[in-house]
């Protein structure tokens, strides 16, 4: 890619009518990309990327992130198929291993996440491809399948992960990877090496977005999702080039201590801070090797309308 492709996520807990709306100012506005979240149980990404993708021409629409085990990956396939041929190189899918809890909730829980993902990306990147498959794995198994109208432009198919085994799986199966909140320009190049950096391999990153004139204050109103990052495994933190001193910091101190942390280390953390503090934050990640990165807004949704025009005043700068 020449540059790298900027967007906005479109918050889980956003009602659905309002993905119109956001379609149409990122559109109007420059922005590349709307990246539609899928987590149980809020909305479903399929609907919501369809109703982006219908009232724009030109944005692209990631999916961000289908479980593996949601669906049978013929009928994936058939979704993604569908979504490309009526927007032929706009749709970005993203398939992952899905909250463990939630799978377990739905009765869809599977004895080995790893190898049910790699199998569901193998399946569904050939049956994209126009294949006829039969396929005989441990959790998927197809026989003589191969859609009707496989699209005329295969969209990439990245796998949202996080762990250095699931890395490795990304890269054996997957076109690219989907890097959660929190991921720096560390978190990037470990995720590179993990895959095994395959040629051609797509890194997006979803980044926490919150600019103020202030940096203190945008930090003030980042410390509680940062405190939330580090309560949990995260090896995104856990890249991080100052891991040890920040948990040592927030042990020692609580949320409190995290505002007053330097400004360094909260370029590795998201696109947090003034102006241009963020753009500084992506280009670190450019830099590492992202190819894609949405902007991630806050849950409140009249937040995340004004948010709009910073993400558009940041995809101006990028032109």
């Amino acid at each position: 890619m020449s540059r790298l492709q900027l967007g906005m996520c479109f918050d889980r807990s956003y009602p659905a009518g309002a993905i119109g709306e956001f379609a149409d100012r990122l559109e109007a506005g420059g922005v590349d990309q709307l990246w539609v979240i899928e987590d149980c149980f809020y909305t479903a990404g399929i609907s919501l990327a369809a109703t982006a993708l219908a009232r724009t021409q030109r944005l692209q629409v990631g999916l961000g992130i289908l479980p593996a085990v949601a669906r049978n990956p013929a009928v994936t396939a058939m979704e993604l198929a569908t979504l490309a041929n009526l927007a032929p190189g706009r749709v970005i899918a993203g398939i992952g291993h899905g909250v463990q809890a939630w799978m377990e909730q739905m009765g869809a829980r599977t004895p080995s996440p790893l190898t049910t993902l790699e199998e569901v990306l193998t399946v569904v990147r050939r049956l994209l491809r126009g294949e006829l498959v039969t396929f005989e794995g441990r959790q998927v198994r197809l026989r003589d399948v191969q859609l009707d109208q496989p699209p005329t432009t295969v969209p990439p198919v990245l796998a949202g992960v996080r762990g250095p085994r699931s890395m490795a799986v990304a890269g054996r199966a997957a076109d690219g990877v989907v890097l959660a909140e929190g991921a720096g320009a560390a978190y990037v190049r470990a995720a590179l090496g993990q895959a095994g950096n395959p040629a051609g391999f797509r890194v997006a990153v979803f980044s926490a977005l919150c600019i103020e004139a202030d940096r203190r204050t945008a930090y003030g109103w980042m410390a509680p999702a940062v405190a939330g990052w580090l309560a949990t495994p995260n090896p995104a933190i856990d890249a991080h080039p100052y891991a040890a001193e920040l948990r040592e910091r927030y042990a020692g101190g609580g949320e409190a201590a995290l505002v007053d942390m330097p400004r360094e280390w909260w370029l590795h953390l998201g696109a947090i801070g003034t102006f241009d503090d963020v753009v500084e934050h992506l280009a670190l990640l450019v830099e590492a090797g992202a190819h894609d990165v949405a902007l991630f807004p806050s849950p409140e949704i009249g937040i995340g309308r004004s948010q709009l025009d910073d993400v558009i005043a940041v995809a101006g700068v990028l032109r």
